[in-house]
């Protein structure tokens, strides 16, 4: 049997030379949260809600355009994808109706990626668990399900969702995320993780909803696994592993007292109810809620609004036709009454509360529970059982383990659930700047060192000037990297999803060309990741479908690294643009404020890519040390140990984009050995790397590339002066 192309020993990747791997990775892509017929983002109500009669087949692009977007990829120096599918995706006709046509063409665009060498890891992706629920994941029929009624989620704020907003284009920045704190999140992750404990009465086809909903959830992933197996070419070629379900929330689970926002809930934003307020306003009461906003310290409140549905209930009514999806329902679990009601927790004749602290213990045990007895419980039984599903059709896959955001990693180490080929798949984002959409330079938050109990006041953990912002980035990183280690074991870590807003400042840079704040953050999380000791991560997000006005296409968000709206990033020599060829001199402004004269239409911009398509190790021949890239003075160092000299055929390797680093002005100083540099071409697309032979023991590299100088001038593209301008730095011929 041929080794594998990627294995894991203790915390490191390696190849079949037993080099390490350092994956440098991208989502591909966001596309694939919303189906393709009928092709309905986000901001579209026509035909939202007749989701049983939808097809993801050309998700997340078309097989003619996969060279494209694959070569691109591998250009830009990224060797690994995070393959986001939903489950809707799998299951969206109803329980057990698979759609085998869209999983014949995922195979075949896996088979694509597998001709531009990358590494894939699945993803089962969801956010606030549904598209009808304002996020992405769960097929519809999961709600009718849980007894809920979508059609009524707006009016009761049980979800707030963008396609059926009033105006979709007046849908508040970031709103979808509070879903998660609404009462349909609430109730459904409750029934998925916990519904056996808190939901006894939730029967439905002789089954507790959570068994219901888990074993349909495990079992459309393993089809589709299987499915994959069965291609013959794919599974451990390109195929290398699973990851967990996207984002687990806990519902309500371990709350401590529902009529209180718990302490520990740092997103507060637009209208912010109790859960109980939520449950009040699920069943048509109206409601008192307290209204916040996000500002540049963080969540404050503004005032108080009353939410009133007028009646109309987040659940479906009594009288709903329960046989469409073929299911039959407990008599005991009634339609038209909260399913919380049902429960003892409240009084629907009176609006009492009766039993604040349901979810604060075990009920059958009395254990006190909080978010860290859910992640080692309740989240841990449903990942064995889905690791377990998995493996019994790929053995030899690596599953990502990813727990709850933000929350201590479940304590693993030593145990039977230290598995050697486990992964700690971590998410992180710079929350100021992601809710902001802001690149404050001169302040942040360490928000992870609150969250640990750090600091005797959040007032300590805030970090003045740049510098201190990019570090305290890079530790906050760090920290998780060090607590992975400590909870879950010696093993890899890659941060699967980190990212930045591209529409900051209400979308400036689309009007000026000036990407300088997107730059900067762009390359401060990088720098975070650089020094974080991670073995690597995959960017959030890649986007085809991504423009100016309505960004990924999604709640409003604008994170992807490329946009229809944008050009590509040019190499250091001429390229191809337009029909035109263009010519970069070395003492240019940043190309990101000046590439819009290479375009006849006026587009502004490469997209902060200088930040993003960074120099990178991709093989090295023994353990990496250190690795990082200097932006500003475009340097890279590298720092390894080598047990034994470089095999000739397996030296270590570094991407070295030519936009940065071209051929004919490399400048490179290593500690011994000889090296390199060479383009290599590979199906659509060319890549430079540096080859490296080496001796044992503490071996360093730096890398010199072109030092650009940056530019204060910039011109709007409506600017008389615009074309005069561009044309002192840019050669157009």
């Amino acid at each position: 049997m041929a080794p594998l192309r990627l294995h894991i020993e203790g915390h490191k990747f390696r190849d079949p030379y037993n080099r390490e791997i350092t994956l440098r990775g991208i989502n591909v892509a966001g596309d694939a949260k919303y189906p393709k017929n009928p092709d309905v983002p986000s901001h579209i109500a026509d035909g939202f809600l007749d989701a049983d009669n939808v097809s993801f087949v050309g998700r997340p692009f078309s097989l003619e355009d996969a060279p494209i977007h694959f070569g691109r990829l591998r250009k830009w120096g990224y060797n690994t994808i995070r393959y986001i599918f939903t489950w809707e995706a799998i299951e969206h006709s109803g329980p057990g109706k698979y759609d085998d046509e869209w999983i014949a063409y995922t195979i075949e665009v896996l088979r694509i990626a597998k001709q531009y060498n990358f590494y894939v890891f699945m993803d089962p992706h969801q956010d606030v668990w549904s598209r009808f629920s304002g996020g992405s994941g769960a097929p519809l029929w999961t709600l009718y399900a849980a007894g809920l009624n979508p059609e009524n989620f707006n009016k009761t704020q049980a979800a707030l969702v963008q396609n059926t907003w009033p105006n979709p284009s007046e849908f508040p920045k970031m709103i979808w995320s509070t879903n998660y704190t609404r009462l349909v999140c609430q109730t459904v992750f409750t029934l998925f993780w916990a519904g056996r404990d808190f939901a006894p009465k939730a029967i439905i086809d002789g089954r507790n909803i959570q068994d219901y909903l888990q074993e349909h959830f495990i079992a459309a992933c393993k089809h589709l696994a299987q499915k994959i197996h069965e291609a013959g070419d794919l599974e451990d070629e390109v195929v290398i592993g699973w990851e967990s379900i996207n984002e687990p929330n806990r519902g309500l689970v371990g709350y401590q007292d529902i009529n209180v926002i718990p302490p520990e809930q740092q997103l507060q934003l637009g209208t912010s109810p109790t859960a109980f307020q939520a449950i009040l306003a699920g069943s048509g009461r109206a409601c008192e809620m307290s209204t916040w906003a996000f500002g540049s310290f963080g969540p404050y409140e503004t005032g108080k609004e009353l939410v009133d549905p007028e009646g109309e209930s987040a659940w479906l009514p009594a009288d709903f036709d329960d046989n469409k999806y073929g299911w039959k329902r407990d008599p005991n679990w009634k339609l038209g009454t909260c399913i919380w009601a049902q429960h003892g927790v409240w009084d629907p004749n009176t609006d009492e509360l009766l039993q604040g602290d349901y979810f604060s213990k075990d009920p059958k045990t009395g254990e006190p529970l909080n978010y860290d007895v859910f992640t080692n419980t309740y989240y841990m039984d449903h990942y064995r059982a889905y690791r377990d599903a998995i493996r019994s059709v790929h053995p030899d896959c690596i599953l990502l383990n990813q727990p709850p955001v933000m929350e201590v990693p479940p304590k693993l180490k030593g145990t039977e659930d230290d598995d050697p080929n486990m992964v700690h798949a971590a998410h992180y984002y710079d929350g100021l700047t992601l809710l902001t959409k802001h690149w404050n330079r001169m302040y942040n938050v360490d928000v992870i060192g609150v969250l640990r109990g750090k600091y005797w006041t959040p007032a300590f953990a805030v970090k003045i000037g740049e510098t201190a912002i990019r570090n305290c980035l890079r530790n906050q990183l760090k920290y998780l990297r060090d607590e992975s280690f400590k909870c879950l074991g010696d093993h890899p870590m890659l941060f699967t999803e980190i990212g930045i807003p591209y529409d900051m400042d209400d979308k400036t840079a689309y009007k000026t060309g000036d990407y300088s704040s997107q730059i900067s953050a762009m390359d401060a999380n990088h720098f975070a990741l650089e020094g974080s000791g991670s073995n690597g991560y995959t960017l959030w997000a890649y986007m085809t479908q991504n423009d100016h006005e309505w960004g990924d296409q999604w709640n409003g968000e604008d994170l992807s690294i490329y946009s229809k709206d944008d050009l590509e990033l040019p190499g250091i020599g001429s390229t191809s643009l337009n029909g035109s060829t263009l010519t970069l001199d070395r003492n240019s402004p940043s190309f990101s404020q000046s590439s819009s004269s290479i375009d006849n239409e006026g587009k502004p911009g490469f997209r902060a890519s200088e930040a993003y398509i960074r120099p990178s190790a991709i093989y090295t021949s023994g353990d990496l040390l250190s690795h990082g890239f200097d932006l500003k003075n475009c340097k890279f160092t590298l720092s390894l140990y080598g047990e034994k000299p470089t095999n000739q055929e397996a030296p270590t390797e570094i991407y070295l984009p030519e936009f940065h680093f071209p051929a004919s002005e490399i400048d490179v100083t290593v500690s011994g050995g000889k090296w390199t540099v060479e383009t290599r071409e590979e199906a659509s697309y060319t890549i430079q790397i540096l080859k490296w032979w080496h001796g044992e023991g503490d071996q360093d590299i730096k890398i010199q590339g072109v030092k650009r100088k940056a530019s204060s001038l910039v011109i709007s593209p409506e600017d008389d002066t615009y074309l005069e301008q561009c044309q002192q730095n840019c050669s157009v011929m």
